[in-house]
């Protein structure tokens, strides 16, 4: 469990921003910083998870390298895409948001399971 502590950027360290909300490259950079855990985990079992974790993270960095200016929080990516009427389709910045948040909650679902002293990895999935 020691290479969790390791972690640099983490998202507790991201400073949200009052009006704007969360820094979109902060939030990246904490992002990009879990990729390794999970070749640690299990480059075979989390292989799907990982691979759908990195597309999604690619996703939101292409949007947000268009214009890191205007995109520099979460919220005025996916406003944009809201208001251009894209939010909803297939491969936008804000669906792969949407699907990064279930995979970095479905992760810290699982590492809750394994620190309360789950040891069969099929069940702490």
């Amino acid at each position: 469990q020691y290479f969790l502590l390791v972690l640099d950027p983490r998202f507790s360290d991201i400073e949200l921003r009052e009006e704007e909300g969360i820094p979109t490259e902060e939030f990246l950079e904490s992002c990009y910083a879990i990729v390794p855990v999970l070749d640690k985990l299990g480059p075979t079992v989390f292989a799907p998870v990982k691979m759908d974790f990195v597309g999604n993270i690619k996703k939101i960095n292409q949007k947000f390298i268009t214009n890191k200016e205007e995109f520099d929080t979460l919220q005025k990516i996916v406003l944009h895409e809201v208001n251009a009427g894209v939010a909803q389709v297939r491969n936008s910045a804000t669906e792969a948001l949407l699907w990064l948040k279930r995979g970095l909650k479905f992760l810290k679902g699982f590492l809750t399971e394994v620190k309360n002293g789950e040891k069969n990895i099929q069940t702490a999935l």
